[in-house]
């Protein structure tokens, strides 16, 4: 699993429809989830910790969790189907095995940024559904690792794995029984 963090809300430029976007760790990758208007404010009502003065939806929805004594430990969106996505919502009341709900990815990550929780994507759906955030800096990546290649020749490589099989052996002190670690 991958964690993930909105990178903020564009607008689809053909139908002008809201789209969250979610970027991994690396920056490189960013998964769009096609929103509705209401969706949007929602997520950049938490976005930009706003306190409305009435609670919406997901700020009511985050006291009632509270109020229960659950937490939201990680909302994880784990299938996208059909061109919808799936999310579950994993709560823990701290004693009983962690409940999982069924949730809407929007509503699921309004929720988990009024309450400080991570939200989280199966590599699978990262990988069919994100898009290059930064195909320089990726093309530049390439060329930099085609490069090294270029440099090493196998007598290279097969000195540096030497040298790092070398560094990782214990010694005969440290394996099982003074000896030699079993293979």
């Amino acid at each position: 699993m991958v964690e993930m963090r909105v990178a903020g809300i564009a607008l689809d430029a053909a139908s002008r429809s809201p789209i969250v976007l979610l970027r991994d760790p690396s920056g490189r990758r960013q998964v769009p989830i096609w929103i509705d208007q209401a969706q949007a404010q929602n997520i950049l009502s938490g976005l930009n910790r706003e306190r409305p003065p009435r609670p919406l939806s997901h700020d009511l929805m985050a006291s009632l969790l509270e109020a229960g004594g659950l937490r939201l430990e990680r909302v994880i969106i784990h299938t996208i189907e059909d061109n919808t996505f799936r999310a579950v919502l994993k709560l823990n009341n701290g004693s009983d095995a962690p409940l999982e709900l069924d949730a809407r990815p929007s509503d699921a990550i309004a929720l988990a940024l009024r309450t400080d929780s991570g939200i989280w994507m199966l590599e699978e759906v990262v990988a069919d559904a994100s898009i290059p955030v930064d195909a320089e800096a990726d093309a530049e990546d390439q060329e930099d690792f085609r490069r090294f290649l270029d440099r090493t020749t196998p007598a290279d490589l097969i000195r540096h794995i030497g040298r790092t099989v070398a560094e990782a052996d214990p010694g005969p002190e440290d394996g099982p029984e003074g000896g030699r670690p079993g293979l």
